[in-house]
């Protein structure tokens, strides 16, 4: 078991499996936030302490979902878009784990398609064009 929580104490989790790669992410808000995740399933994620503390945000497509502590504001972790069934866990949140003794992959999320009706232009990504609603 790996223990975790985010700067406050207030939100505190374990994960239950070994981390053998973390990644980075090129996407908008990876890339500003600067997190280092470990991608877990989501069987292996646990919340001990603090879920009334979690905040949501969601952005896009609103399919991936962002929990941030509501008191110090770190995020934690996130259901991935790419891959609905799993986390990612910000590594600089867990307890004693060497993030040195472990190798980071980059992932390329600035290439995920931008589907919101009213994108920011700094969100990189080829742009799906809505369908205009039939005139009626």
């Amino acid at each position: 078991m790996i223990e975790g929580s985010c700067h406050c104490g207030g939100v505190q989790f374990r994960l239950d499996g070994p981390i053998d790669a973390l990644t980075t992410c090129d996407c908008s808000l990876c890339a500003m936030r600067g997190a280092l995740m470990a991608k877990v399933p989501e069987t292996a994620l646990e919340v001990t302490a603090g879920e009334a503390l979690l905040t949501l945000y969601q952005w896009n497509t609103h399919r991936a979902r962002h929990y941030f502590c509501s008191r110090c504001g770190i995020y934690v972790f996130h259901r991935k878009r790419a891959a609905p069934d799993h986390f990612g866990v910000n590594a600089r949140c867990l307890h004693d784990f060497d993030l040195a003794a472990v190798p980071v992959h980059a992932t390329e999320g600035a290439n995920m398609t931008v589907e919101d009706p009213d994108p920011r232009d700094r969100w990189p990504g080829p742009r799906v064009a809505r369908a205009d609603p039939a005139p009626g």
